[in-house]
């Protein structure tokens, strides 16, 4: 019995230039892609991706170095998740989870990878969706939109364009916040989502809560630094808009220390490690009396699809990284009229590699 893994780092133009708070970079996306091979079910190529964050202490060659690792640790499984009943393959999945964590505490996209293609692998050999596969619900939350940090009439001018989308995620964290959201207002009525990534201080926050509730923002995401708990309590204190942690809620042992201080969390399979972890840590933050938030990274269809498949867990989707590219190497899923994600209806994730091809529009046909 062999697992073969195999990577390819590649970057992807983003439609947009997307900045955020913390990172100046907006030339692509940079994500890294797999393809996993059972000697037990050679017909058979599973997907996998993990979008690497140098936040969170990963680069494609970090992912590279530990793989390996981690594939040793979750090789045991193969004929059981490939061949054995399909509860037993459930249960492998969520012990190569287990498995992961226990070689390597961090490298969250690394996990994720693995952990995705994983997922397809069982799928495709059970001829069964992840999200049959998970137990889990097709009717989804609808996803939003996100608007990278740009002048205010840039960013207007997008929001005008994505006006399908029932929501829209303005990154903020620059000089001119107050301004963007007023310019976003004027061409959109739907709710409005902001994230400042880190980038706010206590005073600037509290002072913006009254215009934030004028304006009809719904939530307000991880306003200061990830180890600032005490900082995001005082806030949520004083805000009647609830407070999301996503830089501050990396894996599921910080769900602790954040229940009881601030409203929600963002879920991300790239920070969790994947599907099984994604869903675990979702299940848990609703045990808690956390909100979910169920986010994404800058990644191509086969994370969406993965994402897509634990969605029905969360409260707020925010699932629209493959919209953000200009090309899009895989194709399957598709975004109905409501902005849910609908699968292809075939086994594992659903999403097939195809020529890079510009991906699936977020705007009406006329481009408004």
């Amino acid at each position: 019995m062999t697992l073969d893994l195999s990577l390819r780092t590649v970057t992807l133009p983003f439609r947009d230039p997307f900045r955020i708070a913390r990172s100046h970079g907006n030339d692509g996306a940079t994500t890294v892609l797999a393809e996993l091979r059972s000697s037990l079910r050679p017909d058979l190529v599973a997907l996998g991706e993990g979008y690497p964050d140098a936040f969170y202490g990963e680069t494609p060659a970090t992912m590279r170095a530990v793989s390996p690792v981690l594939l040793d640790a979750v090789a045991p499984l193969e004929a059981t998740l490939v061949d054995g009943p399909l509860d037993d393959a459930r249960a492998a999945l969520t012990e190569a989870g287990e498995r992961m964590a226990d070689v390597i505490r961090w490298n969250g996209a690394a996990k994720c990878l693995l952990d995705i293609a994983l997922h397809d692998l069982a799928g495709l050999a059970h001829a069964t969706a992840v999200v049959d596969l998970l137990g889990l619900s097709r009717d989804t939350p609808p996803t939003d939109f996100t608007l990278g940090l740009d002048a205010p009439h840039v960013v207007a001018a997008r929001a005008r364009r994505a006006a399908r989308f029932p929501a829209l995620k303005i990154k903020v964290g620059g000089a001119a916040d107050l301004a963007t959201l007023e310019a976003v207002r004027r061409v959109y009525g739907g709710p409005i989502r902001v994230d400042a990534n880190t980038a706010w201080k206590p005073d600037e926050a509290v002072a913006l809560l009254p215009e934030l509730e004028r304006l009809g923002v719904e939530l307000i995401e991880q306003p200061f630094p990830a180890e600032r708990l005490d900082q995001l309590a005082w806030l949520q204190e004083r805000s009647a808009l609830p407070i999301v942690a996503d830089e501050s809620a990396v894996t599921i042992r910080d769900l602790g220390q954040l229940a009881g201080r601030i409203a929600g969390v963002n879920v991300k399979l790239a920070k969790c490690g994947g599907v099984g972890p994604a869903r675990l840590m979702l299940l848990e933050a609703r045990r808690l009396g956390l909100r979910t938030f169920l986010g994404c990274m800058e990644e191509t269809q086969v994370g969406i699809a993965a994402s897509a498949a634990v969605a029905s867990l969360a409260e707020w989707v925010d699932l629209d990284g493959s919209l953000l590219l200009a090309d899009d190497p895989f194709s399957g899923l598709v975004l109905d009229d409501a902005c849910r994600w609908q699968p292809s209806g075939r086994p594992g994730l659903g999403v097939e590699r195809g020529q890079p091809s510009p991906s699936q529009p977020p705007f009406d046909a006329a481009g408004r």
